[in-house]
C-alpha cells in the first residue's frame, strides 16, 4: 500500500460491506499477509492477502492537515483539511485471464477549510489536501502491459497528473507548490491533478533500460474541477473546450545502484480557445507549456541505496499569451535516515513562480483609469511568489506517519495584485494507510 495519499477512518465503513461479499465468495481463505502490519486495520486473519491471489485488492488512506499562521499574512489562526481516499484495483489476468490489464476505481472525499484562502490570500496553496472539498469519482479506467511489459497503454476517466508530470518525491512536503506536480501546470492550461478526472488516454513504451517514453489525449472540462460539486459523479457533463495532449519522456540513469537519478522532460499542447491575459483579452487558440524535473541521489553514506541525500530541482516555461504563472522553479533535498530511523526523512525546498508581466501591466493601467497616485503602495507589486519549507516525516509505524512542517511565503500578494505580509505558518500533516 501507498503511503503517498490520504483519507479518514469513515473508508472502513464504506468498504465493510464490500469487504463482507468478497470474503463470502468461494476459494477465500485466511493466510498470514503483510496487511498485519503495514495498514491500521490489518489483513482480516489473512483474508486480503487471499482476495489478492484472486486478483482484488483493496485501498484506502487518509491524510489530515492542520496549518496555522503564527506572523504576517492577513491574520493569524489555524485551519484543518483533510482527505480520504478508497479504491479497488482489479487484476484482470487472474479474473478474466487478461494477462497484464488491470481495471482501478477511486473514490475521493475532502472536507475542511483553507489556511491560504481564510488566512493569508497566497497562490501556493499551504495544504496539499485542500481543494474541491467534497466526495468525487477520481477514477475508473483500465490500462493494459504487453510486449513483455515494455509497451502500456491507459484509457478511462482518470488524473492525468497520476501519470505526467509527476515528481514523487516532492510529496515528502505539505504545500501543494511542491505535492507533487508544478502548479503552472494546472494553472495555465487544461491540466487538472489528482483528484479532479478527465476522460482521456495514454500510450508509453520503455524503449531502453533507462529511457521511456509517454504520449496522450485528454479532454479539457472546467466543469469536472474546482468546486462543481453537483458534476462530482457526472464523468460524461457539457462543458469540453478541447483536447491537451501531453509528451514526456523520462530517462532513469543508475537504477539499481547507489546514486539513482530520475530526468522527466515534457511538454503539451491545449487546444482551448481562451482569452489572453492583460491589456488584450482578445481570444486565442492554443495553450502550451514545456518543463524539466529532476531528482539524483548525491550522497549516500553507507551500502543502503534508500539512505542519504536526494536532490531534486524543477523549471518550467509556459506561453506569455495565455498563462498566469509564467515561469516556475523549485529547488531542494530530502534527507532519509536519521539516526537508527532509517524510514524517516527531512526534506527543504524553495519554490517560486513569476507572475505574467501582462498581468501586472494591465493591472497598474486599471489603477491609472482609477485615478489612483501613481506613488500608491498598490502599485508596488511584486513578480513572483515564493516558498521556503521545512518538514520532519517521522514513520510511526508502516501505516502512520506525522510530519511536522514549517513554511515560509515570500509576497503572498502577488497573484491577488495586493500588498500582504510576508506569512509564517507551522503545523502538522497526518497520513494513515488502512
Amino acid at each position: 500500500m501507498s503511503y503517498r495519499h490520504a483519507a479518514s477512518f469513515r473508508p472502513s465503513f464504506a468498504l465493510a460491506p464490500l469487504a463482507a461479499a468478497l470474503l463470502a465468495l468461494p476459494g477465500i481463505a485466511s493466510a498470514a499477509d503483510a496487511y498485519d502490519t503495514d495498514s491500521l486495520f490489518g489483513g482480516w486473519d489473512g483474508k486480503r492477502a487471499s482476495l489478492v491471489d484472486k486478483g482484488i485488492t483493496l485501498r484506502g488512506d487518509y491524510v489530515g492537515e492542520a496549518m496555522g499562521i503564527v506572523d504576517g499574512g492577513k491574520d493569524t489562526g489555524a485551519r484543518y483539511a483533510q482527505q480520504v481516499r478508497v479504491g479497488m484495483d482489479l487484476d484482470m489476468g487472474k479474473l478474466a485471464g487478461w494477462d497484464g490489464g488491470t481495471i482501478h476505481f477511486t473514490l475521493n472525499d475532502r472536507r475542511g477549510n483553507s489556511t491560504s484562502a481564510d488566512l493569508v490570500g497566497n497562490r501556493f496553496p499551504i495544504q496539499e489536501a485542500y481543494g474541491g472539498q467534497y466526495t468525487r469519482l477520481t477514477e475508473l479506467s483500465y490500462d493494459q502491459k504487453f510486449n513483455g511489459g515494455k509497451s502500456y497503454f491507459k484509457l478511462g476517466f482518470y488524473a492525468m497528473g497520476n501519470q505526467f508530470g509527476s515528481h514523487t518525491l516532492l510529496t515528502n512536503f505539505v504545500n501543494a507548490a511542491f505535492c507533487a506536480h508544478p502548479l503552472a501546470m494546472s494553472g495555465n492550461s487544461g491540466w487538472y491533478n489528482y483528484p479532479t478526472a478527465r476522460w482521456g488516454g495514454e500510450f508509453a513504451e520503455q524503449l531502453t533500460k533507462e529511457v521511456n517514453l509517454r504520449a496522450g489525449w485528454f479532454q479539457v472540462n472546467p466543469n469536472l474541477a474546482g468546486d462543481n460539486v453537483h458534476n462530482a459523479f457526472r464523468p460524461g457533463v457539457s462543458g469540453t473546450t478541447g483536447s491537451l495532449f501531453p509528451v514526456e519522456v523520462t530517462w532513469k540513469p543508475g537504477t539499481g545502484t547507489r546514486y539513482p537519478g530520475v530526468y522527466k522532460f515534457g511538454g503539451y499542447y491545449d487546444s482551448s480557445r481562451v482569452a489572453k491575459k492583460g491589456l488584450d483579452t482578445s481570444s486565442v487558440t492554443g495553450r502550451d507549456g514545456a518543463y524539466v524535473l529532476v531528482e539524483q541521489k548525491v550522497y549516500t553514506p553507507g551500502s543502503q541505496a534508500d539512505i542519504g541525500l536526494t536532490g531534486f530541482a524543477q523549471y518550467m516555461e509556459s506561453d506569455t499569451d495565455t498563462a498566469q504563472l509564467k515561469r516556475w522553479y523549485a529547488v531542494g533535498g530530502v534527507w532519509q535516515g536519521v539516526g537508527s530511523r532509517t524510514k524517516d526523512r527531512i526534506a527543504l525546498g524553495y519554490v517560486g513562480a513569476d507572475i505574467n508581466h501582462r498581468l501586472v501591466d494591465a493591472r497598474r493601467a486599471t489603477l491609472q483609469n482609477a485615478g489612483v497616485a501613481t506613488d500608491s503602495p498598490l502599485y508596488a507589486l511584486t513578480g513572483a511568489e515564493e516558498l521556503f519549507e521545512l518538514s520532519y516525516s517521522f514513520q510511526v509505524n508502516p501505516w502512520l506517519m506525522l510530519r511536522p512542517d514549517v513554511q515560509y511565503i515570500t509576497n503572498p500578494g502577488t497573484f491577488a495584485y495586493t500588498q500582504t505580509d510576508n506569512a509564517l505558518a507551522v503545523g502538522l500533516q497526518a497520513k494513515i494507510t488502512f
